[in-house]
């Protein structure tokens, strides 16, 4: 059996606790996460070309082993990174034991009230869309309201009205337009290879 079909069985028994689930099989090595991959998604280290991010907070939505998290730490941000399964964090905890990010367990649906408009970079790399179509809008309004300055957006892009046997279930044009909420503006949106790379921007308001 794949990494996905394991995915995509575990997610078929529980639409939101899956993760949990994969992420203790894999543990216990009856299991695989497909998204277990050593090297930084290539759509983050392409857009953060010359980027520092000394001085500003990052938050990494869904951080799993840590491949992204890692990647802005070494950029100069102070990261913090969090994931729904404690058996995760707990895993990227031991593979970076110096690591400066902080790994932390929190739910992207209930996040902590301390993290409202938190972070100067919220990197939401392809987390919406391994939840199910039914909860892309209220994830896609958290992760807006984590946002402090600067969102990045990275998914697998699929059409409008489009059939999908997820996970992952692809955004839509729609629901990354739908990102420009709570103060947010899409400043540069791009859909190369089949992924979106959607940059959005707070548009801040002076008294």
């Amino acid at each position: 059996m794949s990494a996905d079909d394991d995915a995509r069985r575990l997610q078929a028994a529980d639409p939101t606790g899956w993760f949990e689930k994969l992420y203790a099989e894999a543990d216990a090595g009856t299991a695989s996460v497909p998204w277990d991959i050593a090297h930084p998604q290539p759509h983050l280290v392409e857009w953060a070309t010359g980027l520092d991010g000394t001085g500003q907070r990052a938050l990494v939505v869904g951080c799993g082993y840590g491949r992204d998290s890692e990647f802005l730490a070494s950029l100069g941000f102070e990261v913090t990174a969090f994931d729904i399964s404690p058996t995760a964090v707990a895993a990227v905890q031991a593979r970076h034991p110096e690591s400066s990010v902080s790994y932390v367990v929190a739910d992207l649906l209930n996040p902590p009230a301390e993290w409202h408009h938190a972070f100067d970079l919220v990197v939401e790399n392809m987390t919406v869309q391994a939840l199910p179509v039914d909860l892309h809008a209220q994830a896609i309004e958290r992760v807006a309201w984590l946002t402090g300055s600067k969102l990045l957006v990275l998914a697998v892009a699929r059409e409008e009205g489009s059939d999908v046997d997820g996970p992952p279930w692809p955004l839509t044009p729609s629901e990354i337009t739908a990102f420009q909420t709570d103060g947010l503006t899409a400043v540069k949106v791009s859909r190369d290879e089949a992924r979106w790379t959607a940059e959005f921007l707070r548009q801040l308001t002076m008294n």
